[in-house]
């Protein structure tokens, strides 16, 4: 709901919420934009994928993912409960079904930190509800020490990122909007001010017609 006031009043007006898609080469910076964003902004909500890769040292189960083995990941496949799935770096992830159309309907944001795979699933099953934000680094290079200053995969893991992250950028045109990550600081504004208009639009508030209504019922002495 969005709260506006007219002639002393003040009127709630219905909206549905967004579904935000942050994605990025692994060590761009989208998973420190997301957190960011989900600790500043109380109207959005993360959707937790599923995924078969294996528990990091920083990460919490059923917070930063829910952790699964690929038996229980293909039954949820099977069973038409995943919003969208991808294979990435040899593991599996996906978004739950329900927690996010819930959301939709109830007027919340949703924060989808998902590769481009998962993201043109998405854009084909749910369009009129997404924005997609693609997170750029300046360089390879500093891609490369980013991953090495995370310290939390091998030598042969992050050689893989890297080769992966060349195949990755070249999707940048498939997303709404595009930020490059030079300065984390410069690179979060600009997603706050994509979210910002986005929110604004006039489709997004099915309640406008509503207020409109009432709008022009008043009488003016």
């Amino acid at each position: 709901m969005t709260s506006v006031s007219a002639s002393g009043q003040n009127y709630a007006i219905a909206r549905r919420g967004i579904m935000l898609v942050l994605s990025s080469p692994s060590g761009a910076g989208k998973s420190t934009i997301a957190r960011t964003l989900l600790e500043s902004d109380p109207r959005f909500s993360l959707s937790v994928s599923v995924t078969t890769r294996k528990r990091r040292a920083s990460e919490i189960d059923g917070v930063h993912y829910r952790f699964i083995d690929r038996s229980e990941f293909e039954h949820l496949r099977s069973a038409g409960a995943l919003l969208e799935w991808a294979e990435v770096h040899g593991n599996f992830y996906g978004t739950p079904r329900a927690a996010a159309e819930k959301a939709m309907r109830d007027g919340r944001d949703m924060l989808f930190d998902i590769d481009y795979q998962g993201a043109l699933q998405l854009q084909k099953q749910a369009k009129a509800d997404i924005v997609s934000i693609f997170i750029l680094p300046p360089s390879m290079a500093e891609l490369k020490t980013r991953l090495l200053r995370r310290a939390e995969d091998s030598g042969e893991t992050i050689a893989v990122r890297l080769k992966n992250a060349k195949v990755e950028i070249e999707r940048w045109r498939d997303y709404d909007y595009v930020v490059v990550n030079d300065d984390l600081n410069h690179a979060y504004s600009a997603v706050q001010a994509i979210i910002t208009a986005e929110r604004l639009r006039r489709d997004r508030q099915p309640g406008l017609f509503d207020f409109t209504e009432q709008l022009l019922g008043e009488e003016v002495a």
